[in-house]
């Protein structure tokens, strides 16, 4: 045995031991059904063999047989097969209960360490991996279960049938002792010629996922453009990669399995040709042969299984290996046990200082300082690149800075213990997303809300008139990704879910970039007057918007290069000024080519 093959194989039992820990009961049922199901199929061997030599032998001597002997031999050979039904029906049910409840458990558990883990961890990982991780990988990871009480019943079953047989004949013991090793070797050869085509095909699964999952997220692109042969090819090639993985796991299987199959008749041959010696010289009886025989017979399948257990280990510890990366991982992330001050829902203070933050070697922000006071609005205004939606992810802690704090209430936001911080801040990014639910559950995303809280929340988002008017009103789907929606009923819907939940701070990522500049104003003046008033952080653009800010803060090149009034940044500030008037400009000309449209 190569260290590569011992060390599959003993990784693969150790994840057979996580599972019998984690499900103790439902194995122990599952082996005592596989244990029963051994027992009653070695001792039908030897009724067979008792029966032939007893009834079936005489009867043909003699030339008649009676019905009491006929009778009790057709119930002990249905006794054994009653007792072999009870134990399967035991072993399956056992198994496969055990095998969903791991797999259903392990994707639970996949999933929450994916919405534990910060979106840096996120941004480093394929939306295809991710997804193959919680799917296939779970399912490899326990593929084995679904056999593995059947492999410990015919290990038991060994052992019953090797003591028979040495009590039958030692001789014709010898030559099944001789076939199980042979089971055992060659299954660590195919362990060691599965394993890494295992691990490259899982890794192909994952990679399919991903390419896939990039063109349904981009069918809208890849339509537009005209990029379907295109896209067909990338797919078709790695598509082709894994076919070409597959295939090489099933030559490995096509090649094994038959042997696997045929070393058990073979021992079933060699006990027939031993066995007709042994009795043509007395030393065994009809009965006695009949039997060996026989139980090599019923052996052959359940001996397999312990060959489909050792077959799928290899799969299975990929499988694990895979999946324990996400369950392990931490994100770099850490959390503390401190807690906000009682502030009674009012809204927060916002402090940023000296925070800088960097993707790789590329510095993003280099010491930003930020200091907002309860119930103020914040307007961050920079040209494209300059730093903005990053700082907006460090101020809802999407991701830590790596030099400076933020701080919310004068309490570092990486102190607070997990789920703190989203109590008392909300972020609508750029990117609105909406899933394929109700209205209601699109606001509510499963929370406890009354309906006149969504109402309300509508109201300050602009939303209310809209939603008022579809056919269901809350209750109305919007379809996936809301498609029934416009691009900035699908951006008010957004906020209204940001806003049900009265947030402390609230900070809009361009988040109303889809809607009038009227309906913009309309909004960032309702959050002013609202019932559960906030302290508000706006990307902006528009100058309209910009104004309604308190206080203004330009960024270029990830650096605060000026702060203060609108009319203040306006006169001082050259950057500033040619990026807010030329966003005019721009929204004019739009205006006057809309014009120049209609008349024509």
């Amino acid at each position: 045995m190569t260290s590569t093959s011992g060390a599959v194989l003993r990784r693969g039992l150790r994840v057979l031991g996580v599972a019998v820990r984690e499900e103790p009961w439902i194995f122990t049922l599952s082996v005592l059904g596989s244990a029963l199901f051994a027992a009653a199929t070695v001792g039908s061997a030897f009724v067979i063999g008792q029966v032939t030599g007893r009834v079936i032998v005489p009867a043909f001597r003699d030339g008649r047989t009676s019905a009491g002997a006929l009778a009790l031999a057709a119930a002990a050979i249905l006794g054994v097969a009653v007792l072999k039904v009870v134990g399967m029906i035991g072993r399956r049910l056992g198994a496969g209960v055990m095998q969903f409840r791991l797999q259903a458990s392990y994707r639970r558990r996949v999933t929450r360490q994916y919405l534990r883990l910060p979106l840096a961890w996120h941004h480093q990982h394929s939306t295809g991996e991710l997804l193959s991780n919680a799917n296939s990988d779970v399912e490899a990871t326990w593929y084995p279960i679904a056999p593995f009480p059947f492999a410990v019943g015919t290990i038991i079953m060994i052992f019953i049938a090797g003591a028979a047989l040495v009590a039958t004949d030692p001789v014709l013991a010898l030559v099944g002792f001789c076939v199980f090793p042979a089971v055992f070797a060659v299954n660590v050869v195919y362990s060691r010629r599965m394993s890494p085509r295992m691990t490259r095909a899982q890794q192909l699964r994952g990679e399919v996922s991903a390419v896939a999952h990039e063109s349904f997220d981009g069918a809208l692109v890849v339509k537009t453009l005209g990029r379907e042969a295109e896209e067909t090819v990338r797919f078709q090639a790695i598509a082709e990669d894994l076919r070409d993985g597959l295939v090489a796991v099933g030559r490995v299987r096509g090649l094994f399995d038959p042997v696997m199959e045929a070393l058990p008749n073979l021992g079933t041959l060699l006990v027939l040709l031993v066995g007709s010696i042994r009795l043509s010289s007395g030393a065994v009886s009809v009965a006695d042969v009949v039997s060996v025989a026989y139980l090599f017979t019923v052996l052959a399948f359940p001996v397999r299984a312990i060959g489909w257990v050792l077959g799928e280990l290899p799969r299975s510890v990929v499988g694990w290996d895979r999946v324990q990366r996400v369950l392990t991982a931490d994100g770099s992330m850490p959390y503390g046990t401190a807690s906000l001050p009682d502030a009674g829902g009012a809204p927060a203070a916002l402090t940023v200082s000296k925070a800088s933050f960097a993707f790789g070697d590329a510095e993003v922000l280099h010491d930003v300082g930020l200091d907002l006071a309860p119930g103020r609005t914040l307007a961050l205004v920079g040209p494209t690149g300059s730093g903005k939606s990053t700082l907006a992810g460090l101020l809802v802690r999407l991701v830590d800075p790596s030099a400076g704090q933020v701080l919310l209430d004068g309490t570092d936001v990486r102190s607070l213990p997990p789920g703190v911080l989203a109590g008392s801040v909300a972020l609508v990014p750029q990117t609105t997303f909406v899933f394929d639910d109700t209205v209601r559950g699109n606001v509510t995303l499963g929370a406890d809300i009354d309906d006149s809280a969504v109402w309300q929340a509508l109201r300050l988002a602009q939303a209310d008139h809209f939603v008022g008017a579809l056919p269901g009103a809350l209750d109305t789907r919007v379809g996936e990704r809301g498609t029934t929606l416009s691009g900035g009923q699908r951006q008010r819907l957004a906020l209204a879910r940001a806003l049900v939940r009265a947030p402390r701070l609230l900070v809009l990522d361009d988040a109303t970039s889809s809607v009038d500049a009227s309906v913009e104003g309309a909004i960032l003046r309702g959050l002013r007057g609202a019932p559960f008033p906030s302290t508000v952080v706006v990307i902006a653009y528009r100058r309209a918007t910009i104004a309604l800010a308190d206080e203004v803060v330009y960024l270029e090149h990830g650096r605060v290069v000026a702060c203060g009034s609108h009319d203040v940044l306006l006169a001082s500030t050259p950057g500033y000024r040619h990026l807010v008037t030329a966003y005019e400009q721009a929204e004019r000309d739009r205006a006057l080519l809309a014009e120049d449209e209609v008349v024509a």
